[in-house]
């Protein structure tokens, strides 16, 4: 997903609108795919219920906390290492989504990138 160059001209607000529906799709991707691997962790590893897997998936993922124990040593573990995945999740899919507006505001105050 290219962006423009700082020399060229901003893009029109239809353009900028497509490239962001691109990110948002881009970015839902990444969040569907991490809470279907909470999902899969917490059902079979934690034992519970598909939609409280989910709720807890999406809980851990967006940085809520748990909202069920886990008890068996295998859940714990899982629930450590998904907690961590979620922490670099979460953040990288906010910027890949906020990437274009981002571009788009340092384009038009034109920052040169040597600062």
């Amino acid at each position: 997903m290219q962006l423009e160059h700082k020399t060229k001209q901003v893009v029109s607000n239809a353009v900028f609108a497509k490239r962001m529906l691109k990110y948002l799709g881009f970015s839902m991707g990444l969040v569907l795919f991490s809470v279907a691997i909470g999902m899969l962790g917490y059902h079979h590893f934690g034992g519970l219920e598909w939609l409280d897997s989910f709720h807890m998936a999406c809980m851990i993922l967006t940085g809520m906390g748990p909202v069920s124990d886990m008890t068996t040593e295998a859940a714990k573990w899982f629930s450590s290492f998904y907690a961590l995945y979620s922490g670099v999740a979460f953040l990288s899919i906010t910027a890949v989504f906020f990437a274009p507006v981002i571009h788009r505001i340092l384009h038009i105050l034109h920052v040169e990138d040597d600062l």
